[in-house]
């Protein structure tokens, strides 16, 4: 098989980096990156492309079980379900605690399965609202918003855990619960964070608050579709039962939709969610071409010797390689996607268990994808109308979320050994 050079892998990273910023899709933006990438790190047109789609079919296993995904997701977000789930969660801790409840209701959406995007932006009216009675900041709802939503994301059946867990062959809610405690901490670290916040930067005016009061489903049924999906998946660690993800998550939406009394809308939901699935799967495959290439080059080769001779562990090279290509992708999956397909070969040859490196990449990966290149930074500023630069200065507090829970994954995975 070929291998490219380093400077290689590099140049498709930059160029598709580079891309993105530009606007461009980001799976054509990863697909040109790809094609550049190798043609420069020395490989001719034919095996370029070659590597490019070898990476791509690594990937279409998740890519399956993501759109299944979607019945689940589109159940969630059309039938009201996560707008109850998030209603409840802040009545229930009341406006003395807004912005621990709304970290919470953040979290707990992602955790079931809505996007992180999605969550914050279903999250948004109520935390606009709560901003302006308690006279906070824009900045402090949204990196309570943001930092729930990371913590969520890590302990969730959403399409970055579902790629981790395929690549390193290891049960979904494994992975799941391996972001528990990591999670915790991040929200601690969010709450803080928040709370120093609140006098900072702009405040909420009275034209933004927008509260729809359409019926919503009680939150006992609200709560039954993602209860079904996840206990069904948790058959196979439980009691050697496996449901796979592709079976678990749609039949979860489907329960879930029969409980609150939607079931004759099941169709319309999963049509809503598969649309909303559609572009992640399209940039997943996109990210799979470059992973194609890193994978072959010797770009892995350089970090793990850079760790050799610092006599760092060689556990790091998981969440190293988690943060990197969080930080070039701007996506927690697309940077769980590559650093995962790249690192899993020489991690379990340098002795790291599968689900330890599978956790450290996926935690990881929340460092870095609040980045202005993706779609994430513009998705959460505009939920609470906020201005550019101010939405600029939040990125240090984002990251210092996801580097709370990276460094406890580590700790859990990497110097400890507790799984």
């Amino acid at each position: 098989m070929t291998t490219i050079s380093a400077l290689g892998a590099i140049v498709a990273l930059t160029v598709a980096i580079l891309l993105i910023l530009k606007k461009v899709s980001p799976a054509y933006g990863m697909l040109t990156g790809a094609l550049m990438g190798g043609l420069i790190g020395g490989a001719n047109l034919t095996e370029t492309v070659e590597l490019m789609i070898g990476g791509a079919q690594g990937i279409t296993t998740a890519v399956m079980r993501i759109l299944a995904a979607g019945v689940l997701a589109g159940v969630l977000i059309e039938s009201g379900a996560a707008a109850t789930i998030a209603e409840t969660i802040v009545k229930k801790l009341g406006e003395t605690r807004a912005l621990l409840a709304l970290a919470l209701a953040t979290l707990i959406l992602t955790a079931v399965g809505v996007f992180i995007d999605v969550a914050v932006i279903t999250v948004s009216p109520i935390a606009l609202a709560l901003a302006k009675r308690g006279n906070l900041s824009k900045m402090a709802i949204l990196i309570a918003m943001v930092g729930g939503g990371k913590a969520g994301n890590i302990m969730s059946p959403n399409p970055n855990a579902i790629a981790a867990s395929d690549v390193f062959h290891i049960p979904l809610t494994s992975l799941m619960a391996a972001g528990i405690i990591p999670a915790i901490f991040g929200l601690m670290m969010t709450y803080f964070l928040a709370k120093k916040l609140i006098h900072k930067g702009s405040k909420v005016s009275e034209k933004e608050v927008i509260l729809h009061s359409s019926a919503l489903p009680s939150f006992t049924a609200a709560i039954t579709a993602p209860l079904c999906a996840i206990l069904l998946l948790a058959l196979r660690p439980l009691f050697g039962i496996v449901v796979d993800p592709l079976i678990a998550l749609p039949l979860g939406g489907i329960v879930g939709a029969i409980a609150m009394g939607k079931g004759r809308h099941s169709n319309q939901y999963a049509i809503s969610g598969l649309s909303k699935m559609a572009p992640v799967a399209i940039m997943l495959l996109g990210t799979g071409t470059l992973a194609g290439i890193v994978s072959h080059s010797a770009l892995k080769d350089v970090l793990i010797e850079a760790l050799s001779s610092s006599g760092l562990p060689s556990y790091l090279l998981a969440p190293i390689s988690g943060i990197l290509m969080s930080l070039a992708t701007s996506s927690t999956t697309a940077g769980t996607v590559v650093a995962a397909n790249v690192f899993s070969q020489p991690l379990m040859e340098l002795g790291v268990s599968g689900l330890a490196a599978a956790a450290m990449i996926h935690v990881g990966a929340t460092v870095g994808d609040h980045m202005p290149h993706g779609s994430f930074f513009h998705a959460t500023g505009g939920s609470v109308n906020m201005e550019m630069k101010e939405r600029l200065k939040l990125i240090p507090y984002e990251t210092a979320v996801g580097l709370v829970m990276t460094m406890v994954s580590t700790l859990i995975f990497g110097v400890f050994h507790l799984f």
